[in-house]
């Protein structure tokens, strides 16, 4: 059974998202969605300072199995990327909720069309 923290709001794509005490929305994928995958060998993440609306494909990732798009919880302004996944993509499988985020967003608006815990445990199941 995958992990699904409690503290995080999900979406029906399998990304995750914590929001911190300033907004920003911290986005990875999760457990469910990196076991789906297998071993990630490459992660494409956007540039700081890109704009995506919500649904948008932000960034890819790689796996020996297949590339998946990962897509903007949230339309927003990426303001940090997780530069480690670039030389250890395997963060990822390893730590999809800590070390294996991906990028943070500035949101333009709130966080509408999330699960939480509870319900993304019966989208996956």
């Amino acid at each position: 059974m995958s992990e699904v923290p409690d503290n995080l709001s999900y979406t029906k794509d399998h990304e995750w998202m914590l929001i911190d005490d300033g907004g920003k929305v911290r986005v990875g994928i999760t457990d469910h969605a990196q076991d789906a995958l297998s071993d990630v060998v490459f992660v494409e993440l956007p540039e700081i300072g890109t704009k995506f609306s919500e649904g948008d494909a932000m960034a890819v990732a790689e796996s020996v199995k297949a590339a998946s798009d990962i897509y903007a919880p949230v339309s927003g302004e990426i303001v940090e990327v997780n530069d480690k996944l670039e030389e250890s993509p395997e963060l990822i499988n390893e730590s999809p909720y800590g070390v294996g985020w991906m990028v943070v967003i500035m949101p333009d608006n709130k966080l509408e069309n999330t699960l939480d815990s509870e319900s993304y445990r019966k989208l996956i199941d």
